[in-house]
């Protein structure tokens, strides 16, 4: 009448899972129980008889119970004094891997453990029992099951084990803890009781008397400290089960079903950004100031690196700050997606008045550029020029653009009314912005950001991540939008992020005050985003650099792991543009040593973004009258520009657009509009 349980103990079975960096060998973290589950088919011969004659010699030839081992267990019990062993092979799995059999220490229990040993006995091959044994038992140094415990002993895997290996693993069972590590008296202890199983084979005939006096105690592997996630690691992992948590898998198939998982990073180049940030930020650099580094592969959407700074805070994946005239380029690109071309003519004047905006938009120190076509306007960041092409392509165009790139509609929608949208008022972190960008580098298709490549399941069964492509804009917006990129590298406000051997494209981002900075840019093999910002909406100010531009530390950080990262990689040219030559006043060579005059470097600022706090005030438009542009158009050699406002999205909430916030709001500072 007591049935055989029809579940199993979640941890007798739980295997732990895997990570792996990209290239699938070098781990990057272990998740769960430490247990890898093998057929008894891999378990040597001589490694099951060590453990027969430890635990149970007869346990080809009993009934699944002994019963002196019983009897005195019973009479143990019954008597008041410690429960001794006395156990089978059988019982002990049916008391480790059945549910519902509980571990108090009880006449009850042991009848019924012994009970369903007899059951499984006579119902379930002794094959079957031993190979469930093996790999549900403890060894010690947190290994479960026998292929763990080979390789935290010996390093090898359960086929590889010697006689004399197994025979230790066979000996430790009793003791687990005490023999993971012996020293002195455990030391000793534990060659006795290796020896006694030695003998124990030999008696039962796995051995031959000559094999028997031939062993000697293996030597063990030096026991592994405890897995600790180091530097960017938990970040890593954060990311990864986050991801995976998205794809349908739960926390416990993660930590117990014995997946291996392979993920997008690259260990090389997640050293090299974190080189690239240490490296160019002084060591006096404020505790507040933050950094972050996003690298994503065009053509795949995958994120093979970052750098998300404090363990406490992630800057790469989580921190949300405003984008500044880094958003232009989606701007650019739905504008050229929309029947406009490079050629096109904007008003790039200061002052600008539109009729949704309740005070006129200006450039920096007011300076006016005329109508420029959108070359010229990309390459200086003129704020009115792209404010004026946002009002005629439309603004609902630009967020549609920047949606499909990887920008979620949430982040976009609160501020997408706003005069200022083509100017970057709304949030995004340096791995949406790098994805954004991958956009143009892939020819107008978006591959959705990842970071799990694939996922091996515990019988062996791959499923490899399919990202979802999206067509963002034609094939020829993504090689204008780009060409204009180009120029801003080449001649423009990031003429510090220039790489001596292969074409860049990129631009600069400065908000008001300098409260986020941003470098984004791409080769057609991969696109980076690197932002700096600090954690209480202050100024970004750097002792011996001063107030920073996205021009500044944040492209030199860019150019250092790029320079790393392309190392010995091919050099790949970017599509050519339309009407490519002289049209819009650049050569048609390449162009790719620095040839800007010796105050390029470090280049001047780009010009910070205008921040709008009344978007939906304002009088009518009126035309601002047609003026010449400045000879110095395409070779900028006065004071900074003026970039996009505040709205820096906090680790600790997200802002909304600026008029947004009660005025009451405590997080309102004085002087500020939010």
């Amino acid at each position: 009448m007591t049935p055989i349980p029809d579940t199993t103990q979640k941890q007798a079975t739980a295997q732990g899972s895997v990570i792996y960096y990209r290239d699938g060998k070098t781990v990057l973290a272990r998740q769960g129980v430490d247990r890898r589950l093998v057929d008894l088919a891999q378990v040597p011969q001589h490694v099951r008889a060590a453990v027969i004659a430890a635990e149970n010699r007869s346990f080809y030839d009993d009934a699944g119970v002994s019963l002196t081992g019983t009897a005195r267990a019973v009479w143990s019990t019954v008597s008041g004094s410690q429960l001794q062993g006395g156990s089978t092979i059988t019982q002990q799995l049916v008391r480790n891997y059945y549910s519902g059999l509980s571990q108090e220490r009880s006449i009850t229990r042991k009848f019924k453990e012994i009970l369903i040993a007899m059951k499984v006995d006579q119902s379930k091959p002794k094959d079957w029992v031993l190979e469930q044994y093996l790999n549900t038992i403890y060894f010690g140094r947190g290994a479960n099951g026998i292929q763990s415990a080979a390789r935290a002993y010996f390093g090898k895997d359960v086929s590889d084990l010697t006689v004399a290996e197994g025979a230790y693993l066979a000996a430790v069972i009793q003791q687990p803890s005490r023999f993971a590590d012996p020293k002195g008296a455990d030391l000793d202890a534990i060659k006795e009781r290796w020896q006694s199983v030695i003998d124990a084979m030999g008696q039962t005939g796995a051995l031959t008397p000559e094999q028997v006096a031939a062993e000697k105690f293996p030597k063990l592997a030096p026991p592994k400290k405890p897995f600790e996630l180091k530097g960017q690691a938990q970040h890593m992992l954060t990311q990864v089960t986050a991801e995976l948590n998205r794809r349908g898998y739960t926390d416990e198939q993660i930590n117990s079903g014995g997946l291996k998982i392979v993920t997008t990073f690259d260990k090389k180049l997640m050293q090299e950004a974190a080189r690239a940030v240490d490296a160019l930020l002084p060591d006096a650099t404020p505790e507040k100031v933050r950094a972050g580094l996003a690298a994503v592969d065009p053509a795949t959407g995958e994120v093979v690196a970052f750098y998300g700074g404090s363990p406490q805070y992630d800057s790469a994946f989580s921190a949300k700050v405003m984008a500044g005239s880094t958003f232009k380029a989606y701007t650019l690109a739905a504008a050229l997606d929309n029947d406009f071309d490079l050629s096109t003519t904007v008003n790039g004047n200061s002052p600008l008045q539109v009729p949704s905006a309740s005070k006129p938009i200006p450039n920096d120190n007011d300076r006016s550029y005329g109508y420029i076509n959108l070359v010229t306007a990309t390459q200086n960041s003129v704020n009115t020029a792209f404010v004026d092409l946002g009002q005629k392509v439309g603004l609902a165009k630009v967020a549609k653009v920047a949606e499909l790139a990887g920008i979620p509609a949430a982040q976009l929608k609160p501020h997408e009314q706003a005069a200022t949208f083509p100017l970057g008022v709304a949030s995004v972190s340096a791995v949406q912005n790098a994805s954004g960008f991958s956009t143009f580098a892939n020819k107008g298709v978006h591959m959705e950001a990842h970071v799990v490549r694939s996922v091996t399941d515990a019988n062996g069964v791959e499923h490899v991540v399919q990202p979802v492509a999206t067509k963002v804009v034609g094939e020829q917006a993504a090689a204008d939008t780009t060409y204009a990129l180009q120029q801003v590298v080449k001649f423009g406000t990031g003429t510090a992020a220039r790489l001596d051997d292969r074409p860049v494209a990129g631009k600069t981002g400065t908000t008001d005050k300098s409260r986020s900075v941003w470098f984004n840019g791409f080769t057609p093999q991969l696109a980076v985003a690197v932002t700096m910002y600090r954690d209480d909406n202050a100024t970004v100010t750097i002792p011996g650099y001063g107030t920073q531009f996205g021009g500044q530390l944040p492209a030199q950080i860019w150019r250092a792991f790029m320079a790393k990262a392309m190392e010995g990689k091919p050099v790949e040219q970017f599509p050519e543009p339309s009407q490519y030559g002289y049209s819009y006043g650049y050569p048609t060579t390449p162009d790719y040593e620095s040839d800007a005059p010796d105050d390029d470097y470090p280049p001047q600022r780009e010009p910070d973004d205008w921040e709008e706090s009344e978007p939906d005030g304002g009088r009518p438009f009126t035309d601002q009258p047609e003026r010449e542009a400045p000879d110095d158009d395409f070779r900028r050699d006065s004071g900074p520009e003026q970039e996009a406002p505040p709205t820096l999205d906090l680790p600790e909430q997200d802002w909304l657009q600026e008029d947004h916030a009660p005025a009451d709001d405590p997080r309102v500072r004085q002087g500020e509009t939010r």
